[in-house]
């Protein structure tokens, strides 16, 4: 077991591409965002850095797919990792396909009006919404 503590982010992160290049399963402490630790065995097939600056590893998670199989794939910051054991054993989980990039519509730059629609358009839980006019007599807005 390696303490993140005792080494830098770097040797981590090298550990960890070194598990995801040779196929090892790692098992690793884990602290969440709401202060919940958890130890779980996880097969990384991904490295990534957020807008923030973190870096995380994708992996599938033997105890999530315990759960549900169909819900295994996590991400882990690697700031939140507090020990990990890269193991001789091999991935034994089905790794998600891949998907491929959708650029979406140029926003139209010259009408408030459909700029306005496009920004609901790609929010998906305001999609249906259209926007009204107030009027004070309207009595289905009294609270």
């Amino acid at each position: 077991m390696k303490l993140t503590s005792r080494q830098t982010t770097t040797k981590t992160l090298a550990d960890l591409y070194r598990a995801l290049d040779n196929g090892r399963a790692v098992t690793i402490t884990y602290t969440d965002k709401h202060g919940v630790t958890t130890i779980r065995t996880v097969e990384p097939f991904e490295i990534s850095t957020t807008s923030k600056g973190e870096i995380r590893v994708h992996a599938m998670c033997r105890l999530a797919h315990a759960e549900d199989p169909t819900d295994a794939e996590r991400a882990f910051t690697v700031s939140r990792i507090s020990e990990y054991t890269v193991h001789r054993m091999a991935f034994v989980l089905t790794r998600p396909k891949p998907t491929t990039y959708e650029r979406p519509a140029p926003a139209p730059a010259d009408d408030a009006h459909a700029l306005f629609f496009y920004e609901l358009a790609r929010d998906k839980d305001d999609a249906d919404y259209t926007p009204r006019t107030l009027i004070q007599t309207d009595a289905t807005l009294a609270a």
